[in-house]
């Protein structure tokens, strides 16, 4: 065991013994990481600092579940990814719904873009995006989640979630064409 897995691991006992300055070490380590992931979502600095906030006190309360099969880091990413899709889900924002007629599987590997398209406008062309196409994308792209994963986030089946990437990378495609010929 690498000694900053080592370290990580104490630091989580500690945790679980509600050592508040082990919760402090743990919050400093992870707490800018949870506001982007936040924020990638929500899209809103003061919404995104409260869900990455509620991400931690959720977290400690629960650590006791945590059981080191995933890093801390990806298992607190998904409770704060969790937070963000309920508070979107209360905002009437349909993050989950598909047609599952004509279903098509997209080609994961395949994501070249043009390299006069700067990240800018793949962002902008993102934040266009229908929410059931842009959530899965963001999972997808910016967190790393594969389909199964994504899947047990958003309650969908695993075939829905690549047919949504499917789709979203489809509309992002035709989003960016308008960026050639500006």
């Amino acid at each position: 065991m690498s000694q900053t897995k080592f370290l990580q691991s104490r630091l989580i006992a500690e945790c679980k013994l509600n050592n508040q300055k082990a919760q402090l070490q743990v919050y400093d380590m992870y707490c800018r990481a949870m506001y982007n992931t936040a924020y990638n979502f929500v899209k809103n600095e003061a919404v995104a600092e409260d869900m990455a906030q509620e991400g931690f006190i959720k977290a400690f309360q629960k650590i006791e579940t945590f059981n080191e099969e995933v890093s801390f880091g990806a298992w607190l990413k998904k409770i704060v990814i969790n937070l963000c899709l309920d508070w979107l889900k209360k905002r009437k924002l349909n993050v989950v719904s598909i047609d599952n007629s004509n279903i098509q599987v997209a080609d994961e590997d395949d994501w070249e873009v043009d390299d006069s398209i700067t990240m800018e406008c793949i962002n902008e062309s993102i934040r266009k995006l229908p929410d059931k196409y842009k959530v899965v994308l963001k999972l997808y792209l910016l967190e790393g989640y594969d389909h199964q994963e994504i899947a047990q986030i958003l309650n969908i089946s695993e075939v829905a979630s690549r047919s949504q990437l499917f789709r979203g990378k489809n509309k992002l495609k035709e989003l960016l064409k308008q960026y050639n010929y500006a």
